[in-house]
Order: C-alpha cells, then sequence, then structure tokens
C-alpha cells in the first residue's frame, strides 16, 4: 500500500512539473514561486487526511492533496504528509501551531512520509535554504 501511494505521489508530482513547464535543474535562475492555493478538505486515509509535498528538482514547492488540489483551508486533525524532496540542494520545511516542526534533510533526496497533528491556524512550508523563493502556505479552519 505504501508503494502505491508513492507510485502515485510520483505520478502526481511528474504531471504537476509537466502542466507548469518546469525543467531544468537547480542551475536555473532563481524565480519567485510562492504558493497560491484553493480551498479543500483531505482524502481519507486509515489515520485521517493525507497531504502530498514536493520540492525541486527546480526551485519549485508545493502542498497538495493525492488528487492535485492546492489546499487553502483544511480541516483540523491526523493528517499524514507524503514528502517527495526530488533535490540535495533543497528540503521540505512544514511549521505551524500544536509544535507542528517536521522537515527533509538538505543534502538528502527521496520519499518520507510524517505523521502531524493539525490544529486550527496559518501552516507554513519553505525550502530552508531559499525560503524567501520557495515558500507557501495553507489555513487549517474548524473544529
Amino acid at each position: 500500500m505504501r508503494s502505491t501511494r508513492f507510485v502515485l505521489a510520483a505520478l502526481l508530482a511528474a504531471g504537476l512539473l509537466a502542466a507548469a513547464g518546469c525543467g531544468g535543474g537547480d542551475d536555473e535562475a532563481a524565480t519567485d514561486t510562492e504558493t497560491t492555493m484553493t480551498t479543500m478538505t483531505g482524502g481519507a486515509t486509515g489515520l485521517g487526511f493525507t497531504l502530498v509535498g514536493s520540492v525541486g528538482p527546480g526551485f519549485e514547492i508545493s502542498v497538495t492533496t493525492p488528487s492535485g488540489d492546492a489546499p487553502e483551508t483544511l480541516t483540523p486533525g491526523s493528517w499524514e504528509l507524503q514528502v517527495d524532496d526530488k533535490s540535495s540542494a533543497h528540503n521540505f520545511h512544514l511549521t505551524g501551531p500544536g509544535d507542528v516542526d517536521v522537515s527533509t534533510e538538505v543534502g538528502e533526496e527521496g520519499a518520507e512520509t510524517f505523521q502531524v497533528e493539525l490544529q486550527p491556524g496559518t501552516y507554513s512550508f519553505v525550502c530552508d535554504p531559499h525560503a524567501s523563493q520557495m515558500n507557501g502556505t495553507f489555513e487549517v479552519a474548524g473544529s
């Protein structure tokens, strides 16, 4: 089941990159890629809901649902965050209310899964070495 989710996440990420017209590597000129998102609720998993995080290979960072929708407002609760880190030059770092502070490592590539308990408030995700260019936020609201 875990490998199926990874394959789906990889296909989703590849589709998003193709749709964005993203190519090339980390050597490209950096552009502001602050993420704009739309309202949604998560896709159910055995633990609650699932989010998909992606960073790299260029100067791209995102959080989506498994169906590819970018969230603006999420429901509080237990969430699984599946991160695909595609570049050793970047990391994916999520912080927010309730002491949420999870990240992949700069210098590492690959998939990593985190369990997070989201509470009402604003959550930020960044690539720490490129935080001014690679960042986004989403809201958690409700009870």
